[in-house]
């Protein structure tokens, strides 16, 4: 039955109905235990499939092999016991209404030889994996054989835990790497022509396909051009997927691109301030020349992107991955006529670099994603409505008010400036991190829905907090920028925050001192070289701003490198003294060698972080019942707070507390007001 929005239009393929045209396409959020996906993962799961999702897919890069240890939590498929585990998230997303999935692989060389079982990674060629470091074994004649063994055990454990089909992955793992002609250097059956490269590729879905029977929806995701000059380009690729459609191939899922390297993969799936849906006319390109279905999945971050896709042709299938993970209820909202209140990716793909930085999956601005067995994407009422003062509206006091307004309760927010905020709106001012903007619009948007109060230009002081007296006040006023580290000459230098602001005039010799390792400092640099300073970034650390992560890094370097900035590695600033001919002089210090220089520059920026904006906080704990004291306890196990006595409870989140991030800032903000 079609719908007035093609998303909502029910597909079959095969045998398998699918209620409308919207996938949160393979990936993997590091979520599952020991290799099996147990209550997070299927929690996670089970989410966007209430949430309304058509598809939900599994296991991205789930691997098939003992030789292919999981690089980042990967789920293992060549392990029996996964079979229950698989069964259940299965008949959990079934029994919201869902089809489910599992991306199927062995990994080749994008792993480690140094982790698991120690086996040698294996590949078509000798070729050194760039992001995994990993040197391969040439695969011998017997390694094909079981590996084709393992790749159909691997799917019959999927058929048999009740999922509705497979996904074989073709981009940067050992299938694609066999087709490619970048990859694959053999001269024997397996490498040279076309024919001989795509044998082993066709060797493996024949054999899938036969071992689950004509049933099961079997997928690809294939690099239909590789994207580099000697690699797979699209006319071999074309030819190549249609020998594999008529080896058994339902599905083809669009890749354009390789993943080797940092700044092939950040191609592949672009960060903030890149072209929305870059590859989507060249997956409708692709489209026009098959006779499968074609899903694809690539920055398509709106409702509005994906309907064109759908409407226009190019896609049977749409792909919105991170939009899921920043709202699991995108399609519920979009089929409610909602479609204003889905909470935005803003594509920082912080869901990718965290992974990296913390160990699994998180939306930078939604701290309910892979948290489902304790928080809650959908706030409950409260039973008893409370009255609670919120003092600042960045991040985390709007995420605050967002929470506790969902819940019913009369919230009054104070922000002393005069747009709402914080640090989010200095750091979305660069036009590449202008989608960062999108954290602040929304909660802003969904204060309105809710009726909280937010009143911009009013600094809030005690008497100010106590005329409304609350029976909560939360102190989210975040910090300011950091100068005290310095021995000599903190006052001498300014800092990122003016230079996002403007108030620095970039040109001349300017020093950018980075000990955060975050991006306010690689923004400020950027910043200031592009409007014409010369300038050399300093840090203590000995990778350049290693809390930023592979997805967002290669944009930084591209433009360190485009505009001559100079980096210097494991150097301190220790003073800073003003230049009797004008400018100042930057004294450093090698961490290493002790060895001490100076550079005459003029103007030292630093980034130190933040130090809480806490005077407010700090006059309201005497006049507060549990003296800002916070059970650790009740606050992880999302319990109520204990109220301690008399008077209102006082509670500080954010940067007001420690100079951290966005993530941290919201999800401070949603476990402390869920409960109350």
């Amino acid at each position: 039955m079609r719908t007035l929005d093609p998303l909502l239009d029910p597909y079959r393929i095969k045998g398998l109905q699918l209620r409308n045209r919207v996938v949160s396409t393979s990936h993997e959020p590091a979520y599952a235990e020991g290799g099996l996906p147990r209550e997070r993962y299927l929690a996670y799961h089970r989410e966007k499939a209430r949430g309304g999702v058509g598809l939900t897919m599994i296991g991205g890069s789930a691997v098939v092999a003992r030789d292919s240890p999981p690089a980042f939590g990967n789920l293992e498929l060549h392990r029996d016991e996964i079979v229950p585990w698989m069964r259940r998230l299965a008949d959990a997303v079934h029994a919201e209404g869902a089809a489910v999935m599992c991306q199927v692989t062995h990994l080749g060389r994008r792993t480690s030889n140094y982790t698991a079982d120690w086996l040698p990674t294996i590949y078509p060629s000798p070729l050194r994996e760039p992001a995994h470091r990993a040197f391969p074994k040439v695969a011998e004649a017997w390694d094909l054989d079981r590996v084709v063994d393992d790749y159909v055990s691997a799917a019959q454990r999927c058929v048999e835990a009740g999922l509705d089909g497979i996904e074989l992955q073709s981009y940067g793992h050992l299938l694609d790497a066999f087709l490619s002609p970048a990859t694959n250097h053999r001269d024997d059956e397996w490498g040279g022509s076309l024919e001989h490269r795509m044998a082993f590729p066709r060797r493996v879905i024949r054999a899938v396909r036969e071992a689950i029977g004509p049933e099961p929806v079997l997928a690809i995701r294939m690099s239909m051009d590789e994207d580099r000059p000697d690699g797979l380009q699209r006319e071999e690729a074309l030819t190549a997927l249609r020998a594999f459609t008529e080896d058994g191939i339902d599905l083809l899922s669009v890749i354009k691109g390789t993943i080797e390297s940092d700044a092939t993969l950040a191609r592949v799936i672009p960060s903030m301030g890149t072209p929305s849906a870059p590859f989507l006319d060249f997956a409708g390109e692709i489209r026009r020349e098959i006779d499968i279905p074609v899903m694809h999945a690539s920055r398509i971050s709106d409702a509005a992107t994906a309907r064109h896709a759908i409407r226009d042709g190019l896609l049977d299938l749409v792909g919105m991955t991170r939009p899921q993970m920043a709202d699991p209820y995108l399609v519920a909202k979009i089929a409610a006529g909602e479609e204003d209140r889905v909470r935005p990716c803003v594509g920082a793909n912080y869901c990718l670099d965290a992974i990296y930085e913390s160990g699994d999956a998180k939306c930078l601005h939604n701290p309910a994603t892979g948290r489902e067995l304790t928080l809650g994407h959908v706030v409950p009422p409260a039973t008893v409505r409370r009255k609670v003062v919120v003092v600042g509206a960045g991040p985390a006091g709007l995420e605050a008010g967002r929470v506790l307004g969902e819940r019913g309760h009369d919230v009054v927010i104070l922000e002393a400036d005069d747009l709402p905020g914080g640090q989010v709106r200095l750091a979305s001012r660069p036009s590449r991190r202008r989608d960062l903007i999108g954290v602040v619009d929304w909660r802003v948007s969904e204060l309105k829905h809710t009726g909280v109060d937010l009143r911009l230009g009013v600094f809030a002081e005690a008497d100010t907090v106590l005329a409304e007296e609350p029976d909560v006040v939360i102190v989210a006023t975040g910090g300011m920028p950091n100068h005290g580290f310095l021995a000599e000459g903190g006052s001498l230098v300014r800092d990122t925050w003016d230079v996002m602001s403007g108030d620095v005039r970039a040109g001349g010799n300017v020093l950018v001192y980075d000990d955060n390792g975050a991006e306010p400092g690689v923004d400020a640099a950027e910043l200031l070289a592009t409007r014409g300073a010369r300038v050399e970034f300093v840090t203590p650390e000995r990778t350049l701003a290693p809390l930023v992560g592979g997805m967002n890094s290669p944009a930084y370097l591209r433009a360190f490198d485009e505009h001559s900035v100079a980096v210097t590695l494991a150097t301190r600033l220790v003073g800073v003294t003003r230049h009797p001919g004008g400018g100042v002089v930057a004294r450093l210090r090698h961490d290493y060698s002790g060895a001490e220089s100076e550079r005459q520059v003029d103007q030292v920026v630093i980034e130190h972080g933040t130090l809480p904006n806490d005077d407010l906080y700090h006059e309201l704990v005497p006049l507060s019942a549990n003296h800002g004291a916070v059970d650790h306890q009740a606050l992880l196990d999302v319990r109520p707070q204990p109220v301690g006595g008399e008077g209102f409870q006082l509670f500080r989140i954010g940067d007001a507390v420690a100079s951290r991030n966005i993530h941290a800032a919201t999800y401070d903000a949603l476990r402390l007001c869920l409960p109350i």
